[in-house]
């Protein structure tokens, strides 16, 4: 009786987010086109290709956990001069909890990056880059998987799934809506490992209705996010990469900080390794802003691939119920070498 009591009230907390908050990933510096538009085109290589996996809350919802997985593709031309632009295409499915709660979206957009710094005689490249997406979204529900009031007797103990829910919905999925995302990005690159950036995005600038009962006034809200991070030279093999994401969203906030270590061989072919701790914040009801998880990753990278996994351990009044375990995380990314002459510095994210 506890553990249902505990599962309805993690799907009911959900269904009060449905309009409120986006899924995240704990590894957000690997879902670069998820974070902002603006980081499309923006990296070491001539494209791009990026998988994520994100699984939370297996320990408490067995088969049905909150489970996020996308994929994304940019590739960078080059434009006049040293400017440059972009073209990308992201596709999210985002799963939740007990009653098939899915959200599907699919996004292509692209960037421009503009070169305000760099050339020959100069001690540093930096550019600032504009991006936009444009795309649509859907979400559907599961209603047979859910029960509701009308559907138990006076005493509230006896349940009959043929009764009638007495709920007003038109169906199972919402009319697919269109959907209009931007951002921006500043970023400078001195070496090899010394850069640093900051970015800012708006994401469903045009707040699209997406309601299950035709309640045009039931809207996604906006998202605002900011992103910032870089890496510092430790020795001639280390460095660290500190980085944070910050979004607002509603009433919601998250906040995710941290940092890896990288150690390279610094070999032609290049091998490396990060390990880091990261720490996840976000606001709870009537409880104010507090610690949610712990994160640890790791991210192996081996020339043209990064394979980058982590774990959140859970630090909310929730680790009572689920035992700290939080959520799994796993992320694959392909950069494709560019080979011209003059190519584009980038940071490492």
């Amino acid at each position: 009786m506890k553990q249902t009591i505990l599962l309805s009230v993690l799907f009911l907390s959900f269904l009060a987010k449905i309009q409120a908050q986006d899924p995240r990933f704990a590894q957000f510096y690997a879902a670069p086109i998820h974070v902002n538009p603006a980081m499309a085109g923006v990296s070491s290589g001539s494209a791009r290709m990026a998988l994520n996996y994100r699984d939370l809350y297996y320990s408490l919802l067995g088969n049905k956990p909150f489970r996020t997985i996308s994929a994304s593709y940019d590739q960078r031309f080059r434009a006049v001069n040293r400017d440059y632009f972009a073209l990308s295409g992201s596709v999210m499915r985002d799963q939740a909890g007990l009653a098939d709660f899915h959200l599907t979206q699919v996004n292509v957009g692209g960037s421009y990056l503009k070169q305000v710094n760099g050339g020959r005689y100069a001690s540093n490249e930096q550019y600032i880059v504009a991006g936009a997406q444009i795309g649509f979204a859907q979400q559907s529900l599961n209603w047979s998987d859910l029960t509701f009031s009308a559907q138990y007797d006076a005493s509230g103990y006896f349940f009959d799934p043929n009764a009638p829910t007495n709920e007003a919905f038109d169906g199972k999925s919402s009319n697919p809506y269109l959907d209009f995302n931007a951002g921006v990005l500043w970023y400078a690159v001195w070496d090899d490992n010394k850069s640093l950036y900051i970015g800012g995005a708006m994401h469903h600038i045009n707040t699209p209705s997406a309601s299950f009962t035709g309640d045009d006034k039931v809207r996604v809200f906006r998202r605002y996010s900011a992103n910032a991070g870089g890496e510092l030279p430790l020795t001639k093999q280390l460095s660290l990469m500190p980085a944070f994401l910050v979004m607002s969203q509603g009433p919601m906030l998250s906040v995710t900080t941290g940092a890896n270590i990288r150690y390279t061989n610094r070999e032609w072919k290049e091998l490396a390794l990060r390990t880091g701790l990261w720490t996840h914040v976000n606001n709870r009801a009537n409880r104010g802003v507090g610690l949610d998880a712990v994160i640890v990753a790791a991210i192996f990278e081996l020339e043209k691939w990064n394979l980058g996994f982590s774990y959140d351990i859970t630090s909310s009044g929730l680790s009572a119920s689920n035992y700290s375990r939080g959520a799994f995380e796993m992320s694959l990314t392909y950069i494709r070498p560019d080979k011209s002459k003059a190519r584009l510095i980038c940071p490492k994210f």
